[in-house]
C-alpha cells in the first residue's frame, strides 16, 4: 500500500501535513519523518481518487478516504507508536506489517485514530501461527476473522455488544474491521480467485465483524478473561458467518442450551468435514437467556459441556462416504457419535445481543484456524 501524495483541484488548496512529534526529544519533543510508504499523486476528487484506487487494486468496492500525508500523520500523532513499527509478519509471503502500512488502511477505511492500539492487537492474534492465516486467505471457504472484545476499551471505543451488535449498528467498529480486511488484502494479498479460492466469498469479507461482550450482564467471567487476557482483551476467531437460533419456548438452561447447540450441528459444516481433523465453535447468548443459564448453570464449564453433548450427530446420520473419512479421523467416540468439537472446552460462549428476542447466534470455525487472545496496550495521555 501507499501514502498518497494529493493533486488537489484548482478550486481547492492543498491540505497542510501535520508533523509527528516524538516525546523522546524531551518536553517540548521534535519532527520526525519515518514515513516509508511509496509516494502516489491522486486527484482530491473522492470520485477519482476511488476509481484510481480501484484500479490500482487498494479497494474492496466501497468508498474509501484518501489517505493523504496530512491525514497518516494526524493519525500517527494521536498515538504512541513509530510508523516504521513492525507489529506482525503476514502470510504467505511473511510480509512485513508495520504501524504505517496499519495506519495507512485505517485512515481508508475510516477508523478513528483511538482505535489503534486495537487494530494492533487484533493483526497480533490473527498473525499467531495458531490462527493459520494463510489457510484463512487461501481457502475456497467463505472464512473471515470475528473480534470479540473485553474490557473497559469497549466503551472507549463504543464497541457495540447489544442491539445489533454483529451488524447493523452505527459504530465505528464497522471501519475497525473494515481496516483488518483491507490489510489482509492489501498487506496480505487475499484476492479472490488469485491468492483466495473463496468459492462464494461473504459479506463479512468485507468489514468482518468487530463487537463487544456484554460483561454486565454476563453471569460467567469475560471471555478475554476464561481464555487467559483479563482487562482489554481482543480474541479472534476465524469463521463462516452466523448462524441464528430462535428459541422462545423453552423453559429450563438444558432445553435452550440443547436446542441451540443442536441447531449448530449440521452435516455439511467444516467441523463435520473428512478435511478438517478438529474445530472450535463460538456461541454468543443473548443476556436474558444468560441470566436464566446462569441461575441453574453458574459454572460455565457446565454450559460447556451441555452444548457439547448435545452439538454431535450419530455417525449413521452421515453418508457412508463421509463417515469413512471420519473413521480415518478417529471422530467416531465409543458412543457412536461424532462431536462437533473435540471437548467441551472448545465451545467458546460469550454474552451479547439486545434485550428484545430469546435468540443465540452461533459462529462455525473454517476447522484448523484456532481462536487466539491478546492484550490490547492503553495509550498514555
Amino acid at each position: 500500500m501507499s501514502i498518497d501524495l494529493i493533486r488537489p483541484s484548482a478550486d481547492k488548496a492543498a491540505p497542510a501535513p501535520q508533523a509527528l512529534i516524538s516525546r523522546d526529544c524531551g518536553p517540548e519533543g521534535c519532527e520526525v519523518d519515518w514515513l516509508a510508504s511509496k509516494r502516489h499523486e491522486a486527484d482530491l476528487e473522492i470520485e477519482a481518487f476511488n476509481k484510481q484506487a480501484m484500479e490500482q487494486g487498494w479497494g474492496d468496492g466501497l468508498p474509501l478516504i484518501p489517505p493523504t500525508e496530512n491525514r497518516v500523520r494526524a493519525f500517527l500523532a494521536a498515538n504512541d507508536r513509530y510508523p516504521d513499527e513492525v507489529i506482525a509478519h503476514l502470510p504467505p509471503t511473511d510480509v512485513e506489517c508495520t504501524v504505517e502500512k496499519i495506519v495507512i488502511n485505517a485512515v481508508m477505511a475510516g477508523a478513528p485514530a483511538d482505535s489503534l492500539e486495537l487494530l494492533i492487537a487484533a493483526l497480533c492474534s490473527i498473525a499467531d501461527p495458531d490462527f493459520e492465516l494463510y489457510g484463512v486467505n487461501a481457502t475456497t471457504a467463505p472464512v473471515f476473522p470475528l473480534f470479540v472484545v473485553n474490557g473497559p476499551v469497549r466503551h472507549d471505543l463504543d464497541i457495540p455488544f447489544s442491539y445489533g451488535c454483529f451488524g447493523g449498528e452505527a459504530s465505528s467498529a464497522a471501519a475497525m474491521g473494515r481496516t483488518i480486511r483491507l490489510i489482509m488484502r492489501n498487506i496480505a494479498g487475499q484476492v479472490p480467485g488469485l491468492t483466495s479460492q473463496t468459492t462464494f466469498g461473504n459479506p463479512g469479507r468485507i468489514a468482518g465483524i468487530v463487537c463487544g461482550e456484554w460483561e454486565e450482564k454476563s453471569p460467567w467471567a469475560p471471555l478475554g478473561e476464561r481464555l487467559g487476557v483479563k482487562g482489554n482483551a481482543v480474541t479472534s476467531f476465524g469463521t463462516m458467518g452466523t448462524i441464528n437460533v430462535i428459541d422462545s419456548t423453552s423453559h429450563s438452561a438444558e432445553d435452550f442450551l440443547e436446542m441451540t447447540a443442536k441447531s449448530m450441528a449440521y452435516p455439511g459444516c467444516n467441523a463435520f468435514s473428512g478435511l478438517v481433523p478438529f474445530a472450535e465453535m463460538m456461541i454468543a447468548i443473548n443476556p436474558i437467556w444468560a441470566e436464566l443459564i446462569g441461575e441453574q448453570m453458574p459454572d460455565i464449564a457446565d454450559v460447556q459441556e451441555c452444548l457439547w453433548k448435545h452439538a454431535s450427530l450419530d455417525a449413521d446420520h452421515f453418508q457412508l462416504l463421509h463417515r469413512e473419512e471420519l473413521e480415518k479421523q478417529e471422530r467416531i467416540r465409543a458412543d457412536g457419535r461424532v462431536y462437533l468439537t473435540p471437548e467441551p472446552k472448545d465451545m467458546l460462549v460469550f454474552v451479547a445481543g439486545g434485550l428484545g428476542g430469546l435468540h443465540a447466534t452461533g459462529f462455525h470455525t473454517f476447522g484448523t484456524s484456532l481462536s487466539q487472545t491478546k492484550p490490547i496496550a492503553s495509550v498514555e495521555g
